[in-house]
Parts: C-alpha cells; sequence; structure tokens
C-alpha cells in the first residue's frame, strides 16, 4: 500500500473538510438535529462526511470505508479499513468553543497505523506520515504542499507531578476519581480528539476515558499518539485498545505517555 499517497490524500480531505465546517461556522447560525442515539448533528457534520467519503472512495476504493454519519450501513469484516469522524466534537462545535476536530484514520489487523486529526479553529494539524512518524505542521496550510512539520514524541513523564487532560464536555465524578488517584501537577480539559493529541505533543501525560466513545471518536487521535511514542489501553485491565468491534463501540479506556504508573480502576 502507498502510504505516502495515502497521507497526500488524508491530510488534503481533512483541510478540505476542516475549511467547510468553518464555513457553516462562522455563519450567523446553523441547524442542530438529534440522530436517533439523541446526539446531535449539523449541516457541518454532513457536508464533511460527503466531502471526506468521496475522496476516500474515489482514490481507495478496494478499501472499506466506515464514517459516523453512515454506519449504519457497513457490516464490518475487512482487517483493513478507513475510519472517519467528520466532525468530533459537535457540542464544541454547537457552543463555538473551537475545540472539534476533523478525524481520519487506516486500521490494520484492529489497530489504527495512520491518522490524520485537524481542529480547524484552533489551527492545528496532526498527522502520522508516510513512515508512521506523527508530526504537527505549523500554517497556514496548503493543500498540496506541505508546511514545516514538527516530529513529535510524548513526554518523558513525572509520576509525582502529572499532567492530565480529560474531557470538556464528558467529564464526571467518576473520571476525577480516577484522576484523584495521580500526583497531578496540572488537570486540564479540552474536546475532541484533541486531547490525544496533547499526549502526543508531550503537552500532558495522561488522559482517562471513563465515558461512551466510538470508534470513529479515536481511531484518528490513537493512531497519532501510538506515531509519538504513546500508548492506548482498555480502562479495565490495561490490554490494548482495539478496532472493528461490534458496532464500533470502545469500552472506556486510558491513553497514555509510556512511564505513566497506571492505577487500577478506582
Amino acid at each position: 500500500m502507498d502510504m505516502a499517497a495515502l497521507t497526500r490524500d488524508m491530510r488534503r480531505l481533512a483541510l478540505e473538510a476542516g475549511a467547510r465546517i468553518m464555513e457553516i461556522y462562522n455563519a450567523e447560525d446553523f441547524d442542530v438535529r438529534a440522530k436517533s442515539d439523541d446526539s446531535p448533528v449539523t449541516a457541518a457534520d454532513e457536508a464533511a462526511d460527503a466531502l471526506i467519503s468521496a475522496g476516500l472512495s474515489a482514490n481507495w476504493p478496494d478499501i472499506t470505508l466506515v464514517t459516523e454519519e453512515q454506519a449504519q450501513s457497513h457490516s464490518l469484516t475487512a482487517a483493513r479499513f478507513l475510519i472517519v469522524d467528520p466532525l468530533d466534537g459537535t457540542k464544541e462545535f454547537i457552543k463555538r468553543r473551537g475545540d472539534f476536530t476533523v478525524n481520519i484514520a487506516l486500521v490494520e489487523d484492529g489497530v489504527p497505523v495512520r491518522g490524520v486529526v485537524y481542529a480547524p479553529a484552533k489551527q492545528r494539524l496532526f498527522y502520522t506520515d508516510a513512515s508512521g512518524q506523527t508530526v504537527e505542521e505549523a500554517g497556514p496550510f496548503d493543500l498540496d504542499t506541505p508546511g514545516e512539520v514538527t516530529p513529535l514524541s510524548v513526554s518523558t513523564p513525572d509520576n509525582g507531578a502529572l499532567i492530565v487532560v480529560a474531557s470538556k464536555s464528558h467529564r464526571d465524578a467518576a473520571t476525577d476519581a480516577y484522576i484523584n488517584q495521580y500526583a497531578c501537577a496540572d488537570s486540564a480539559s479540552a474536546g475532541s480528539s484533541l486531547k490525544f493529541c496533547l499526549v502526543a505533543a508531550g503537552e500532558a501525560d495522561l488522559y482517562p476515558r471513563l465515558g461512551r466513545t466510538m470508534e470513529w471518536d479515536t481511531a484518528a487521535g490513537h493512531a497519532v499518539l501510538a506515531g509519538a511514542g504513546g500508548k492506548v489501553v482498555r480502562f479495565d485491565d490495561h490490554t490494548p485498545l482495539t478496532y472493528g468491534k461490534a458496532e464500533y463501540a470502545n469500552p472506556f479506556f486510558i491513553a497514555y505517555a509510556p512511564g505513566v504508573e497506571l492505577k487500577a480502576p478506582a
């Protein structure tokens, strides 16, 4: 498989989708409706989904494609598939808080091996390059010519002074109880898959998620973190988080920089 070509396509489609999302985000108003599971969806989710799906299907027709907005139409049996969340952090988008991302990932044999996470409102672009190394590209972003990139590596954590990042919209008492088992120098909140990227960039050491997520929410961020030397494990038994599960549902999980002394569930 031509990973360099896939990287170019994923990067370009993420940028194009981000531009379309920002057109809607900056409009005076936009419609919000509820999906069958009561989660919100906007015109931006649907426009970004259509754009990314068309591009991936045209350029990679032999690879199974799963997207959040079309998941009910798929029965996943492929060992290799592309998985997309065209707008992760819809609640952040609706509240105009900026912490939303475009996410595209390649999964092989249950492992996210390539990914791109683009936060258009924050102008931060993270992706795995052709070799699998995670980089952050500095803007402004040209669709065809990547700008200056910085290879990313997770921090060397100090277990006496960890930096923890947690969900902005889904933080609860159980999450706080788990975080309180650690010696934390700082605790921050962030929306969407940006939390994985903060760990990948060495800006945080630990991201626990004790709440419902789906594979499209996490695959790209997982790939970005793995490409920077990080890990993502199940919350219950600390085994690797895998993909291609029934109905795409994730268990609770922990994303972290190796060296963090993981605690058992509280």
